[in-house]
């Protein structure tokens, strides 16, 4: 059965510029400018509301089955997320585990580079993506900080950096080794 029409809107916060065109969505913050394109999904988005009041993004979906309804709460939280990227930012938070070998994670540039994991001497780099920023956490002992604009971005370096320390060809219950992503979501601003 299809549904005749499923709607959703969401407010745009205070200080956040919104464009929308053709199904091409442009967010401009005070941390910086994101874009994101949904033309692989058919629906309707527009600005409602004036700038001196409350902006939202409304979102339409006409005639549309259980699978393709879906989309309609997707395509809010993926703008909610820019919202989010451009106000706060996001930041994940990895911690080394090891029982025998310290793990050695430096930055050379813009590429991560992991050694002596699990003692072997084969030095594993990982590229960080654009917009992506690394810092050694300086309280926690064996932690790094990922942050930037861009959910995506940022929890693809994350995964990058999780899955170059994948343990292959030992038992995965005996052997726990690696860097794993321990704290993840909006960075916290600290209010004075």
């Amino acid at each position: 059965m299809k549904t005749i029409l499923a709607s959703q809107s969401i407010e745009v916060p205070t200080g956040v510029e919104v464009e929308v065109r053709a199904r091409k969505i442009t967010v401009k913050g005070p941390r910086g400018t994101l874009t994101r394109d949904f033309k692989h999904i058919s629906c309707d988005m527009r600005v409602t509301g004036s700038k001196e009041r409350k902006q939202y993004i409304r979102v339409d979906l006409w005639f549309a089955s259980r699978k393709q309804l879906a989309c309609v709460r997707t395509v809010c939280s993926h703008i909610e997320n820019l919202f989010t990227g451009v106000t706060n930012g996001f930041m994940y938070k990895m911690r080394f585990v090891y029982s025998h070998f310290p793990i050695n994670v430096t930055l050379n540039g813009r590429t991560v580079e992991i050694r002596n994991f699990l003692g072997e001497k084969r030095v594993r780099k990982v590229e960080l993506l654009p917009g992506v920023e690394y810092v050694r956490s300086p309280t926690v002992k064996d932690q790094i900080e990922l942050s930037g604009n861009d959910i995506a971005l940022v929890s693809l370096s994350a995964a990058q950096i999780q899955s170059a320390t994948n343990i292959r060809n030992k038992d995965l219950r005996k052997f726990l080794d690696g860097i794993y992503v321990s704290e993840k979501g909006a960075i916290k601003v600290e209010e004075e």
